[in-house]
């Protein structure tokens, strides 16, 4: 067993029958790809057009592909964009192992990417997803082209207060134990109470996105998995910060080959804005956007300006593949992450 594997992750729940699925918002499709061991939600804008270079968006823990459902139509014609529900998350169910790690979940990025023969990819990841495609930049070069971080879950040897809730979860127990002392909350109130958490300003929310969040939380807690999967997933971002030597996120920012563009939020409750500079400096060819209102989510609250950014990242980047000359002690490196 890795270090980054859950301890119980052997003792998986059976995966039930799928029941009703996520919302699919104009313009999108949403397809099921069959891996082994592995299904995985893939989310695209229909309209997609034809000889753009690919893009791969991945969301953070308790999300899903819906979180890039306002940024995807912005860059519809730099790429041709994809997003996709991690295993457990949205509407893939959980995988066959029952592995959360940060390494389990960039394995699957991964293994899509390989399977579907997109890369290289201008990819893009939020808060959990940002650490699982750090990973991915640093052990596979060949299949990144540009590399996009909106407040990347890497380790703070001093999180905010406001963070350690979340980071509670991957307590046994801790979620059994929320999930009892909030059964007479309301989809609403659950929904407001993630809205504070991630965004700088909830008020942003329209009323239509805020009656479709609510749908889709109560969506998700019919899910037999919901809490099973959120306290696998906060485990694998705890476990994530205490890996040291080659493994540690932070050395593998160094190792990442591709333009990085960080996005960081200045009232971001999770992941704090001192580790912009931090993050600035491990990554070797990188720029920083610092949204001074923005939370957690800034690719939700502040798209146009996040689209914009990316737009650039993509027009000035070299292409990737002038980096394969790496990937063949990469590639081996992957297997072992």
């Amino acid at each position: 067993m890795s270090s980054t594997e859950s301890p119980d992750s052997l003792a998986v729940p059976p995966v039930p029958p799928a029941g009703r699925g996520s919302r699919v918002g104009a313009g999108e499709t949403v397809r099921s790809v069959s891996l082994p061991g592995l299904t995985l939600s893939v989310r695209a804008r229909a309209e997609a057009t034809e000889g753009l270079p690919p893009a791969l968006y991945v969301h953070g823990l308790g999300g899903s592909s819906q979180n890039w459902s306002a940024l995807m139509p912005l860059l519809a014609d730099r790429v041709d964009g994809e997003a996709l529900d991690l295993p457990g998350f949205g509407d893939s169910p959980p995988p066959d192992d029952g592995n959360y790690s940060i390494s389990g979940l960039a394995r699957a990025v991964i293994r899509y990417l390989d399977a579907s023969g997109r890369g290289p990819v201008h990819l893009v990841g939020n808060s959990m997803g940002g650490a699982a495609v750090t990973r991915v930049a640093a052990v596979r070069p060949d299949l990144v082209r540009t590399l996009t971080l909106i407040s990347p879950a890497l380790p703070e040897l001093r999180p905010q207060l406001s963070a350690i809730p979340t980071g509670m979860l991957a307590v046994p127990g801790a979620a059994r134990l929320f999930s009892k002392l909030t059964k007479d909350w309301t989809p609403e109130r659950r929904t407001r109470e993630v809205l504070a958490l991630c965004y700088g300003d909830p008020s942003l929310v329209t009323s239509e996105d805020f009656t479709a969040a609510v749908e889709e939380y109560a969506r998700r807690l019919e899910l037999p998995y919901f809490w099973d999967v959120m306290t696998r997933g906060a485990r694998g971002i705890v476990d994530a910060y205490t890996l040291g030597g080659q493994h540690n996120l932070w050395r593998q920012a160094e190792r990442v080959l591709a333009p990085t563009l960080l996005v960081y939020g200045g009232r971001d409750r999770l992941v704090s804005v001192r580790m912009a500079r931090r993050a600035a400096a491990a990554f070797r060819d990188s720029r920083l956007l610092t949204l001074p209102e923005a939370g957690h989510v800034a690719m939700m609250e502040y798209p146009e300006t996040v689209a914009r950014a990316i737009r650039d990242l993509i027009d000035e980047a070299p292409d990737s593949r002038t980096h394969t000359g790496a990937a063949v002690e990469a590639t081996a490196d992957a297997g072992r992450s």
